[in-house]
């Protein structure tokens, strides 16, 4: 099957050897999004509600530049530093997902790259 690369400038440039999202079939794999400000490449400032703001907007950039919306999510993950914070972030979260969000997992990590204090991967189908 053929896998094709999905990148934009609109969500942060991968900062490592991987894709910002390969589609395969109809299924599209997105690698995880940190805060990062697109345009800066800078973790935002605050906390954890401007950081999982900036991941979702992150996340509807992914999915706006490989023709897909949040209804089309069918799975995530949800990395966090501090499960204390799960409670925000469901609230933030949730507001992007309709009647029926999808399939999730959500843990708590050591760290995540340049400190953020969220990481969201998912996938989505057409």
């Amino acid at each position: 099957m053929d896998k094709k690369q999905i990148q934009t400038n609109n969500a942060p440039a991968a900062i490592g050897p991987y894709s910002q999202a390969i589609q395969v079939g109809d299924f599209t794999f997105y690698s995880g999004q940190i805060p990062l400000d697109p345009q800066s490449g800078m973790i935002v400032e605050g906390g954890i509600v401007e950081q999982t703001r900036q991941v979702m907007a992150n996340m509807g950039a992914m999915l706006k530049a490989s023709g897909r919306g949040f209804d089309d999510v069918v799975k995530t993950t949800i990395y966090l530093t501090d499960l204390a914070d799960f409670v925000t972030v469901n609230e933030i979260y949730g507001e992007f997902f309709g009647d029926v969000p999808p399939a999730r997992a959500c843990v708590q990590v050591a760290a995540l790259p340049k400190g953020s204090e969220i990481e969201i991967e998912w996938i989505a189908t057409a």
